[in-house]
């Protein structure tokens, strides 16, 4: 059985323990690995082309950057990735990353060790908005102390 597994990256900050957590996950079940990289940007309003195709090209070079020191462990190690950047509303691009690719049996949260509103109760983060419509379990990882 193929099993596929999905890193969600937000806005550019990388949790180093995840990305460890998912590589040794991904050795000992064999997994593919995916990583998405959400960039929230919003393009509604009186938006001035040339600052956001400006913009873009930013956040598409330091991404690069980010995404290929992250999966360079993963290809020394043999571990079949992939990688994609997705610019807007991310939880609605996650859900159409989701509905454009195979199903994943696993997701890691990638940006910390903890989903980002846990605590917090007046503004829903928009991971909390989609979690009941992922198709799979979406793990947290913890520093080990």
């Amino acid at each position: 059985m193929i099993r596929n597994m999905l890193v969600i990256i937000e806005n550019e900050t990388i949790f180093p323990e995840a990305i460890d957590y998912a590589r040794e996950l991904a050795k000992r079940t064999d997994a593919k690995v995916a990583f998405l990289m959400l960039v929230p940007m919003s393009f509604t309003g009186r938006t001035f082309l040339v600052s956001k195709r400006n913009a873009l090209r930013k956040i598409e070079s330091r991404a690069g950057k980010l995404l290929s020191n992250c999966l360079e462990t993963f290809i020394q190690q043999g571990i079949e990735i992939s990688s994609a950047l997705k610019i807007g509303d991310p939880g609605q691009e996650l859900m159409k990353f989701l509905a454009n690719n195979a199903p994943f049996q696993t997701i890691v949260w990638g940006s910390g060790n903890e989903l980002p509103d846990k605590y917090k109760s007046s503004q829903r983060h928009w991971i909390s908005r989609i979690v009941n419509n992922l198709e799979c379990p979406l793990l947290t990882v913890s520093k080990r102390e």
